[in-house]
C-alpha cells in the first residue's frame, strides 16, 4: 500500500464532481470534509443507503454487514462509500443521488459544546440542550454525532429545534437501558459538563418551496428530526396541507400534544395523527389505534390528498421498513420519500 499521505482524486458519476480522498479516510468522510453531499445513513456499514458502483480503481473495504452488502453486490463492484479506502483515483457511478441535495451541500465541522439542561418529556424520552462555541449551519432533518470526552462514547442525534443562526441545539432522545450515552442523561450527564458535536449530517432534510401536501411519521425519538422540520415549516410561511403521524405503545409516551394543537390553531390544513399500538387499561384512548404504517395506510387512503406528496419519514429501522411501502401505496414517488432510519449503535 502506498504512502498514507498521498491523495487520490474520485470522480462522482453521472454528476461529474470530482474531488480529493487521502489515504486513510473513507470516501465518504472525504465527501463529508469537502462539502459534497452524497445519500448516506448511518455511516458504519450498515444501512446500505450509500451503496455505489466501483466503475474503477483500488479500494479496500472496512468492515461492514453483509445485509449492507450482500457478496454477490460486493463481486459485481458494488461498494459502500463510508467504509470504503481509496488506494488509486477512482471513478464512482452513484446509484442514489439528490441534485438538489447536492447543492445545499455543507461541509462538516467540529464544534464545542456545553451542555445546558436536560428536561424529561416521557418516562423514557429526554430533551438535551446544548450550547455551542458558535453557531452550526444545517438543514431541518439533519443530525449530528455527540461526542461524550470523558467517557469517549459517540452517539448520532438529530437536531430537534429549527436552523434559526443560534448556537442552542436540542435533541429529542430516546433512553436505552444499557445505551451507553443515553443512560447518562439521567444519572452523569449534567450542565456545564463538555461535548463535541460534529456534522451536520444526514439527507433527510425539509424540501422547500414544494407546493403538494407534507407527510411527517415518526416514532420514539423519530420525533426530533420531524419537529425540527414542522417548526422550520411553520416559520418559512409556506402554505401546504400537513398531516403529521406518531406512532407510540401507551398515552404516556406520547409528548408535545399542546404545542401540536397550537399548530393545529394556526396552520390552514394541519393534522397531528397520533396512535397508539398497545394502549393500557386507564390510558381512556379514543385516538387512532394500531402500528403507525397501518394508520398512514388508512389514513391516506380515506383522505386521498391531492399533489405529490413530499414524505419524511424518521425513526426505528422496523417501522421504516414497514412505513416505506405504506407511503409508495398512498403514491408517495419514491424521489419524494425521504427517511432517516435510527439503527443501533455498533460502538
Amino acid at each position: 500500500m502506498s504512502d498514507s499521505n498521498q491523495t487520490h482524486t474520485v470522480r462522482f458519476e453521472p454528476v461529474g464532481v470530482e474531488m480529493s480522498v487521502e489515504e486513510g479516510e473513507t470516501v465518504l468522510e472525504a465527501a463529508f470534509r469537502q462539502g459534497i453531499a452524497v445519500m448516506h445513513g448511518c455511516k458504519e456499514g450498515q444501512c446500505s443507503s450509500c451503496k455505489s458502483l466501483l466503475v474503477e480503481g483500488d479500494v479496500e473495504l472496512k468492515k461492514y454487514s453483509t445485509f449492507a452488502l450482500p457478496d454477490y453486490e460486493k463481486e459485481s463492484g458494488h461498494i459502500l462509500l463510508c467504509r470504503t479506502l481509496a488506494y488509486s483515483d477512482l471513478t464512482v457511478e452513484l446509484l442514489n443521488y439528490d441534485e438538489d441535495l447536492m447543492r445545499r451541500s455543507i461541509p462538516v465541522a467540529e464544534y464545542d459544546a456545553t451542555v445546558t439542561s436536560i428536561a424529561p418529556l416521557t418516562h423514557d424520552i429526554r430533551l438535551l440542550e446544548v450550547e455551542l462555541s458558535r453557531p452550526l449551519r444545517f438543514w431541518a432533518g439533519q443530525y449530528v454525532d455527540l461526542t461524550m470526552p470523558s467517557a469517549g462514547i459517540t452517539r448520532s442525534f438529530s437536531m430537534a429545534n429549527p436552523p434559526d443562526g443560534e448556537r442552542r441545539l436540542r435533541f429529542i432522545i430516546k433512553k436505552y437501558p444499557n445505551g451507553a450515552f443515553s443512560s447518562l442523561l439521567d444519572d452523569g450527564l449534567k450542565p456545564g459538563d463538555r461535548l463535541v458535536a460534529k456534522g451536520p449530517y444526514g439527507t433527510c432534510f425539509r424540501r422547500e418551496d414544494q407546493p403538494g401536501p407534507m407527510v411527517l411519521v415518526g416514532g420514539g425519538s423519530g420525533m426530533s428530526p420531524l419537529w425540527s422540520i414542522l417548526q422550520d415549516h411553520v416559520e418559512s410561511g409556506e402554505e401546504r396541507p400537513v398531516r403529521f403521524f406518531y406512532g407510540a405503545r401507551a398515552r404516556r409516551d406520547l409528548f408535545y400534544l399542546d404545542e401540536f394543537a397550537d399548530f393545529a390553531g394556526r396552520l390552514p390544513d394541519f393534522r397531528f395523527i397520533p396512535a397508539l399500538s398497545n394502549a393500557e387499561p386507564g390510558d381512556d384512548w379514543t385516538g387512532d389505534t394500531g402500528f403507525i404504517h397501518e394508520v398512514v395506510s388508512r389514513r391516506l387512503r380515506e383522505e386521498s390528498l391531492a399533489g405529490d406528496i413530499d414524505a419524511y419519514a424518521c425513526g426505528p429501522t422496523a417501522m421504516i421498513d414497514a412505513v416505506i411501502p405504506a407511503l409508495q401505496m398512498a403514491g408517495v414517488e419514491p424521489e419524494r420519500l425521504f427517511f432517516d432510519k435510527f439503527t443501533q449503535a455498533v460502538r
